[in-house]
């Protein structure tokens, strides 16, 4: 996205820097490194999120201009719409077809592989419709 060096080394040290000892009976053990990145409540999460579904849109932006996801068109040559996201959900639209869901599964994987961010299938929903037109 651009960001300059410096800055992506803060980000990569504050990630990767996080250290933390436990108190046993009143005295502090070894040291450890964090290994989860940000901790909840940080105040960088929301934006390194941002980042990470910039990334997300791009990947079905892409998917759409190449044929390989048909998204929701309006009529009379207006907006396509492929996804909306919302504070940490995200809604994909698209044409109700195996091929759609095929591509939907890899482009969801692609990402996957790329940013570590998994899909929580409990709390996941496809719903299909039929337009008829």
């Amino acid at each position: 996205m651009g960001f300059p060096q410096k800055w992506c080394g803060w980000v990569r040290g504050i990630l990767c820097s996080a250290r933390s000892a436990i108190l046993v009976n009143g005295s502090p053990t070894f040291e450890f490194g964090c290994e989860k990145g940000l901790r909840q409540g940080d105040p960088l999460s929301p934006f390194l999120f941002l980042f990470v579904m910039e990334a997300f849109s791009g990947l079905f932006r892409k998917a759409t201009c190449i044929g390989a996801f048909d998204g929701i068109r309006f009529p009379n040559g207006g907006l396509v719409i492929n996804h909306l996201l919302f504070a940490d959900n995200a809604m994909l639209l698209g044409e109700w077809s195996r091929f759609n869901f095929l591509n939907m599964k890899r482009i969801l994987r692609i990402f996957f592989l790329c940013s570590g961010l998994k899909i929580n299938l409990n709390k996941s929903t496809m719903i299909g419709g039929w337009s008829g037109v």
